[in-house]
């Protein structure tokens, strides 16, 4: 018995770990090849688009057929999610905070991209080969800072669930704004009738603070002509900062 008898089966495929001499018999498809097919239609459909039945049609096989090289549905979406996220960019910096917003913006640009990621179930840790790779990057950039192991696991975490929330969230308003948007209506243009709308209805005897908010100009801030995407570029920026805010205090705290 080796070591790799105690992986499990699904890491063994995550980690591309052969288990043809335990079939018996030659492969004629891959598991790359099923995880290649299925992102390609989840890029197309999204994730509810991929089912096991449609994927092994697209390679001209029975649904069944593919459970040789995949377990389940749960197991197919772990190894498609790693597959789609890919390898991060060189983010050699010896500053944490430059580092860390090139790593968070990095992967916000592979969700945007590919919004089905954000969709993905968690069913736990970083386990894949590119998940670690991004992880290691992170750790890497922290790595010159006095923050102990659970402090940079939990900065990676808290920054990790922003991105993921940012983009699942900017996506699901942008495909509402859509349907309710007139044609050619932009995302300022669009704020800029909600501010409004809300000021009329919302009364300061009952909200106070909230409609000293729409009373505000924040609403009215953005050209109609600023593009969708440098709106969402702010507004991602704001929160980052905000986390690296607290960052900062922590590693230059007496604690950290």
């Amino acid at each position: 018995m080796t070591s790799e008898d105690f992986i499990p089966a699904a890491l063994r495929r995550l980690w591309g770990i052969s288990e043809s001499s335990r079939l018996g018999r030659p492969a004629v498809l891959d598991v790359n090849l099923v995880v290649a097919a299925a992102v390609e239609i989840a890029d197309r459909d999204g994730l509810a688009g991929v089912t096991l039945p449609k994927v092994a049609k697209s390679l001209g096989f029975t649904g069944m057929s593919l459970y040789r090289y995949v377990g389940s549905k749960d197991e197919l979406l772990t190894l498609m999610a790693d597959s789609a996220l890919g390898v991060p960019p060189d983010m050699d910096t010896d500053d944490w905070r430059e580092g860390l917003h090139g790593w968070a913006f990095a992967q916000r640009a592979v969700f945007q991209r590919r919004p089905w990621l954000t969709h993905v179930p968690v069913s736990g840790p970083p386990s894949g080969p590119n998940q670690i790779a991004w992880m290691e990057a992170a750790l890497a950039i922290m790595s010159r800072t006095r923050l102990d192991w659970a402090h940079k696991v939990g900065v990676l975490s808290l920054i990790s669930g922003y991105v993921v929330q940012s983009v699942r969230q900017y996506s699901e308003l942008a495909e509402g704004r859509a349907e309710g948007r007139a044609e050619g209506q932009g995302q300022a243009d669009a704020e800029r009738e909600y501010g409004r709308a809300l000021v009329r209805l919302v009364e300061p005897e009952r909200f106070p603070e909230t409609a000293r908010l729409f009373s505000s100009t924040l609403f009215e801030a953005p050209p109609s002509d600023t593009p969708d995407a440098a709106i969402a570029d702010a507004d991602f920026s704001l929160g980052l900062e905000l986390i690296l805010d607290g960052v900062a205090v922590r590693i230059e705290g007496p604690d950290s």
